[in-house]
């Protein structure tokens, strides 16, 4: 897998996946809405972790900086 994230769309996604776990671990969202939102949270660590969304493949964005 090729690199397809950049360091800003990393951090803007770890910080988008601790707002979703603190609002679902403080009861603010709950039920299925809450479990949905938090498995995405969860894509969210993982994509970031491994640089790579294939969802940004089928799309072909890459805010991955180039190498000169």
């Amino acid at each position: 897998m090729k690199k397809n994230m950049g360091n800003i769309d990393k951090i803007i996604r770890i910080l988008v996946a601790i707002v979703i776990a603190v609002l679902f671990f403080t009861n603010v969202i709950s039920g299925t809405l809450g479990i949905v939102l938090l498995v995405l949270a969860g894509v969210f660590v993982l994509t970031s972790l491994i640089s790579f969304c294939p969802l940004y493949t089928l799309v072909g964005i890459n805010t991955c900086p180039k190498d000169n």
